[in-house]
């Protein structure tokens, strides 16, 4: 099942090249309140007021490990703004995740959704997913695949929703 979605996710990102955000259409945010590494509790409710990118990922999926330097440039040059990276893993042990983060620093925070049951909930089927919230906690853009988070296209996106 992991290689198939991985397979799914690499196909999407190499077919959409140099993707764009697209609006979202789902409705409401769904819920999101899950545990980072150190058992703290964060909800998206939580971050109301700030412009927050929302990811699901995996360490197995190889197109999300390529896109962790790219929210992290995009994550660094926002320093001080009203914007926050919850990157959730979906279904892996902490330990893993750890092991991971020793090999590629991020300074984002790093959330468990151990059931998947928040992934699904949010319907990422595919990682990564990506979702840009605005600062009324409301989904306003998505994406499913890797996309180049420092990029022209994306930070216009933030951008556009931190004024």
């Amino acid at each position: 099942m992991r290689l198939i979605l991985a397979l799914a996710a690499a196909a999407l990102a190499v077919a959409a090249g140099a993707a764009e955000l697209e609006r979202w259409k789902g409705g409401a945010a769904p819920a999101l309140d899950l545990p980072d590494l150190q058992a703290r509790a964060h909800r998206l409710a939580d971050y109301r007021g700030k412009v927050v990118l929302v990811n699901f990922w995996a360490t197995w999926c190889e197109p999300c490990r390529d896109e962790m330097p790219s929210i992290e440039r995009l994550r660094q040059s926002l320093k001080g703004k009203a914007f926050e990276v919850l990157a959730v893993n979906v279904g892996e042990p902490a330990s893993r995740i750890e092991a991971f983060r020793e090999k590629l620093p991020m300074s984002f925070t790093l959330l468990l959704d151990r059931d998947t049951k928040t992934a699904k909930a949010w319907k990422a089927r595919i990682l990564p997913a990506s979702f840009l919230i605005g600062r009324d906690g409301r989904v306003r853009y998505v994406h499913y695949g890797e996309i180049d988070w420092s990029g022209a296209a994306a930070r216009a996106k933030v951008d556009e929703l931190l004024q």
